[in-house]
């Protein structure tokens, strides 16, 4: 019993997978959860168009720069900024400070500041507001506190992209990132470890059709398959829950066909290196699942994280498909707003196929 039981141990031991499966995966999954589930705000990029440059208004911006929840980005000079600085996607809050503020507190203890916040995020735009009418009122402490006077800063709060605060507009975009990933990338891994699991994949090969023609056999159905999804998903926000549709339909169809190829190509890649669907299951669940949901942005604000799993959510292609999603669907983007993120999953899609055929290849002659 003794030997038997030092023999099950030294198989563990050997089998790097299992030491794998046994550690990394629960040490990975503490780690992301540890950092990425958090409601913290930090870093928070925010611009300010001061029209009064008074005492008051310059002081509420150096104590909003000072705190580690914010990162004053940019100073504007009009209104008309305000929509361009938004549809950049760093800045999610503007500060407007109307003519006379200093004046109008010291006149009559009151006075109005706007507060204008990019709401297509919705928890993220709450947590703002609140930190900000917390640093307001912070001031309005300091100031009593020095001068024995009370004053008041009314907050004109203003909501873009999403007035009502509906949180079905930060969980469409997530839920249609995650369901085109799992089906394309998941079912596809699985579906070509299957034949090689069950050595038809060998029988294929040795049929005249080429490797290519078996692995697009193998796509095309998860191809249409997502579209479909795609499209219900959609028909499912416009109608039930009143999804908005301020950019093109087309760019957008386009754009989940993009995003679907490259999901597809990760698909065959995690098959290339799995002999088992087990092996291809949980290669996929940890390698796509959770950092979909924890780096994309779907759910907690990438700025609040630690800075190594920011740097690790900018190679996640869900990341950007969220926010050409968001811009398209909410802020009326065009190809020339979104050509950054869309450049990426573009490329990453060629990098997928490139790697998979030559592992294909390789693994399959």
């Amino acid at each position: 019993m003794k030997d038997f039981i030092i023999k099950e141990f030294k198989q563990i031991f050997r089998d790097y997978r299992s030491m794998i499966i046994l550690f990394g995966i629960p040490i990975a999954q503490v780690m992301l959860f540890g950092f990425a589930l958090t409601l913290d705000l930090n870093d928070a990029h925010f611009a300010v168009l001061d029209q009064a440059k008074d005492e008051h208004s310059r002081k509420i911006i150096e104590k909003m720069d000072a705190s580690s929840y914010f990162i004053l980005d940019r100073n504007l000079n009009s209104r008309e900024e305000i929509q361009k600085v938004f549809e950049g996607g760093v800045v999610r809050e503007v500060l407007v400070f109307k003519p006379g503020f200093s004046e109008n507190l010291d006149k009559t203890a009151s006075t109005e500041l706007q507060i204008i916040t990019d709401a297509s995020d919705p928890n993220t735009a709450n947590m703002m507001l609140n930190y900000t009418q917390a640093i307001i009122s912070n001031y309005e402490q300091s100031l009593l506190l020095a001068h024995g006077k009370q004053v008041l800063i009314i907050p004109e709060t203003q909501f873009k992209y999403n007035e009502n605060l509906k949180s079905v507009f930060m969980f469409v975009p997530g839920v249609i990132t995650i369901i085109l990933m799992l089906v394309s990338a998941m079912m596809t891994s699985i579906s070509i470890a299957r034949e090689k699991e069950m050595g038809t994949m060998e029988v294929l090969l040795v049929s005249p059709i080429k490797p290519i023609e078996i692995v697009i056999g193998k796509v095309m159905p998860y191809l249409l398959l997502s579209f479909v999804n795609f499209l219900l998903i959609l028909g499912l926000a416009f109608t039930v829950f009143k999804m908005p549709m301020d950019g093109n339909m087309l760019l957008l169809m386009a754009e989940a066909l993009l995003y679907i190829l490259m999901a597809l190509s990760l698909g065959i890649l995690i098959s290339t290196v799995s002999n088992s669907q087990q092996t291809a299951m949980l290669l996929s669940m940890f390698a796509l699942l959770l950092p979909t949901i924890l780096l994309s942005g779907f759910i907690f604000p990438i700025e609040n994280m630690p800075s190594i799993l920011i740097y690790l959510s900018h190679i996640m292609p869900s990341k950007w498909f969220i926010i050409i999603i968001k811009d398209v669907m909410l802020k009326g983007a065009g190809l020339k707003e979104v050509w950054f993120p869309t450049s990426i999953i573009l490329f990453q899609t060629v990098l997928f196929i490139s790697l998979s055929i030559k592992k294909f290849k390789i693994r399959l002659q």
